[in-house]
């Protein structure tokens, strides 16, 4: 009997990812995927690539999509600059950001501002790889042929606040991020697609200087 219960509830926990994710199934092998996904990621210094950003809020029926282009180079350093429909750049290196909206400009610490300090978290983890061995975050994987999908869900005061849930999608061929979705306590949530992306590339180390 106890084991009927046990096969049941596999049964009950596979289906219910399949429900929440159609199309994954929980991994198949979780310490190769660790290795792999670990391996690949230290070998990765930089990334260049474009990304487009799909903002839905609860109180709008209508998608808010901005497009731009984006570049991350170890160790912590991040430049997104948003081209369309608006003109917006945050830098982050380190414990620093810079903010340019239209003429308005910013600095700020991140070790002063949660926020801040939260999306520098959240955004270099994803892409230096960090993010399976972040202790504020709750990790469940699932996979199909090409990809794979990381469920973060927050265990932390500070992160528990903003979010449900954060969802990464990698590619299983490099395990480079393919998609982040945040989604908010609000209902509002965010997905940002990196597409045209360029691993190890040649990038200056100015385009991340804040002056």
């Amino acid at each position: 009997m106890n084991r009927f219960i046990l096969v049941l509830f596999a049964l009950m926990t596979s289906f219910a990812a399949l429900a929440q994710y159609p199309g994954f199934s929980p991994v198949a092998d979780l310490g190769k995927f660790k290795t792999e996904f670990a391996s690949a990621t230290q070998k990765t210094t930089s990334i260049k690539s474009d990304f487009t950003q799909e903002k839905n809020l609860s109180m709008l029926s209508e998608k808010i999509i901005s497009k731009g282009n984006f570049w991350f180079k170890k160790d912590s350093r991040v430049r997104m600059e948003y081209t369309t429909p608006f003109k917006y750049l945050m830098i982050l290196n380190k414990d620093k950001v810079y903010v340019k909206d239209g003429a308005k400009e910013s600095r700020v610490s991140t070790k002063s501002n949660k926020m801040f300090q939260q999306i520098k978290k959240i955004m270099i983890d994803c892409m230096q790889g960090t993010m399976l061995s972040n202790t504020d975050f709750k990790t469940k994987i699932f996979e199909n042929k090409s990809s794979a999908l990381v469920e973060l869900t927050p265990v932390i005061k500070g992160m528990k606040e903003m979010f449900k849930s954060i969802n990464v999608v990698v590619d299983k061929k490099d395990f480079s991020v393919l998609s982040i979705q945040m989604q908010e306590l609000s209902g509002d949530n965010t997905i940002m697609r990196f597409t045209n992306k360029e691993l190890n590339a040649s990038i200056p180390d100015n385009l991340f200087d804040i002056k």
